[in-house]
């Protein structure tokens, strides 16, 4: 078993991040999922929330996924993780009071009346204003 993953974060106009991790620990559509090292095979579709990536010095990254697919695969010891979001921004990336005028824009929206665009702009919203790393 291989003691680190390859990860590859992608949207579709950006490479968001290459490298190495510990752990990931993804949104799925039925709940938070983790992968470690030596994982099965697996192919799962993304929620819109936040992503934890595990650092080799034990620090999490974290991102937030605008939906989209984590797909896993393991050949020959090695674990290969590729998060294909729709969107994606690391927590360093996002402007913090933008994210707010956008939660508070989509929940006025989500109250005008039951619209599934607005309920998705606001999950969006709400996965950027509620990050704490």
């Amino acid at each position: 078993m291989a003691d680190r993953l390859k990860l590859e974060l992608a949207t579709p106009t950006r490479l968001v991040v290459s490298g190495e991790a510990d752990e990931v620990v993804v949104p799925g559509v039925e709940g938070l999922f983790g992968v470690l090292p030596g994982h099965a095979p697996l192919l799962i579709r993304l929620a819109i929330d936040v992503l934890r990536i595990q650092l080799e010095d034990g620090r999490w990254e974290v991102a937030v996924v605008d939906g989209g697919f984590l797909h896993v695969t393991n050949d020959e010891g090695s674990t290969r993780v590729d998060v294909l979001a729709t969107s994606a921004e690391m927590a360093g990336e996002i402007d913090r009071q933008a994210a707010q005028a956008r939660l508070e824009q989509a929940q006025a929206r989500v109250a005008e009346g039951d619209d599934a665009a607005g309920r998705a702009e606001l999950a969006k919203a709400m996965a950027r204003t509620g990050l704490d790393g």
